[in-house]
């Protein structure tokens, strides 16, 4: 059943796609490179939070980033 998402993600994108790139003119060059990878970003981190659904967050990466720089400077 999950292919079935994964078809309504891509769906999605691709009527997104469809109705915004119309919109971008002729000289965007950079917009239109911009908005294939946003939407392409987008539509791998939809499908990977769907078959990883435990999969940890940026604020997790973060605070396992900063987490000794708290400990360094704290004062106990």
């Amino acid at each position: 059943m999950k292919w079935l998402s994964v078809l309504g993600i891509i769906l999605i994108a691709l009527l997104i796609t469809l109705y915004e790139w119309p919109k971008l003119k002729k000289n965007q060059k950079k917009e239109k490179k911009a908005f294939v990878v946003l939407m392409l970003t987008s539509v791998t981190l939809s499908i990977s939070i769907l078959y990883f659904p435990d999969m940890p967050g940026p604020t997790e990466l973060i605070d396992k980033i900063f987490k000794p720089f708290g400990k360094l400077l704290s004062t106990k």
